[in-house]
C-alpha cells in the first residue's frame, strides 16, 4: 500500500512541485495551503509522514508540530526559508525529525522522505518475543516498547531522541562523531548540517541527567563527539 504524505505549504508552486516529485515515487500526497487546514488534517487523518513549512498563515509550523507531537509519532520534516539556527533548534526541540532549509532540490526531499519512512517502518515493524531491555545506573530503556525510565520515573521521548539514546546506550564507551551519529540515526549524510545531533543530545540530557553540566550518561568528547559512559 502506498504511503500517505501530507504537505503543509502556503506557496502553491512549491507544494505542487513537491507533490509531483513524491507522486512519481508512488506516494499518495495531500496538500494544505494554510496552517489551520494543515493542523486539522494532521490531527484528524492518518499520514505516514508530514512535510511542514515553518511560516504559514493562520497557525505556524511550530504550533502544528507541537500539537501533532503531543499525540502522534508521525515523522515530521520541517522546511523553511529561514536559515537561523534558533528556528532549527526550536523546531527540532518541538519534536521535528528533520529540518530542511529552502531552497532544496525536490529529489533531496524525496530521498529524506524515503529514509525517514524506512527507518520508522523498521522500528514499528520489529516483533520480538521478549522485550529487549537496557539498564544502566538507574536508567532503564525498553527497546521493544520504546519506553524510558529514570530512577523508576517514566520520561517521554520523541522518535529520534529515543533512537539516539538507544544507539549510544547499546554501544557503551564507544566515541561517535556527530557525522557518524547523524548518518546512523537519520540514515543519510549530514551534508554539513550536524546541529540536529547537538540539539537532540541536549534534549536527551535534559530528560535523563541529574546535572546536565556534569552528565553521568552521555559524555562530550571535545573535538570528537559523544560516548555513553558505563
Amino acid at each position: 500500500m502506498s504511503k500517505k504524505i501530507l504537505i503543509v505549504e502556503d506557496e502553491e508552486s512549491i507544494a505542487d512541485l513537491e507533490k509531483d516529485y513524491l507522486e512519481l515515487s508512488d506516494f499518495v500526497v495531500s496538500v494544505a495551503n494554510d496552517g489551520e487546514l494543515g493542523l486539522k488534517k494532521a490531527m484528524e487523518e492518518d499520514y505516514d509522514l508530514i512535510i511542514l513549512d515553518l511560516m504559514l498563515p493562520g497557525v505556524d509550523g511550530f504550533e502544528i508540530c507541537r500539537q501533532v507531537r503531543g499525540q502522534k509519532n508521525t515523522p515530521i520534516i520541517m522546511v523553511s526559508a529561514k536559515k537561523d539556527d534558533i528556528d532549527k533548534i526550536r523546531g527540532l526541540g518541538l519534536g521535528a525529525d528533520d529540518y530542511m532549509t529552502k531552497p532544496f532540490s525536490p529529489s533531496e526531499l524525496v530521498a529524506r522522505v524515503k529514509a525517514h519512512l524506512a527507518r520508522y517502518e523498521r522500528l514499528i515493524g520489529s516483533n520480538m518475543e521478549e522485550n529487549e531491555i537496557i539498564e544502566i545506573r538507574g536508567l532503564k530503556i525498553d527497546k521493544t516498547a520504546r519506553r524510558v525510565w529514570v530512577n523508576e520515573e517514566e520520561r517521554s521521548f520523541t522518535t529520534k531522541e529515543f533512537d539516539l539514546l538507544t544507539f549510544l546506550a547499546g554501544h557503551p564507551n564507544h566515541v561517535y562523531t556527530k557525522e557518524e551519529l547523524f548518518r546512523e540515526i537519520w540514515d543519510m549524510e549530514s551534508i554539513g548540517d550536524i546541529a540536529t545531533v547537538t540539539v537532540h543530545i541536549k534534549k536527551i540530557r535534559e530528560k535523563v541527567e541529574y546535572d546536565t553540566s556534569h552528565p553521568q550518561y552521555i559524555e562530550t568528547i571535545w573535538g570528537v563527539g559523544y560516548r555513553f559512559k558505563v
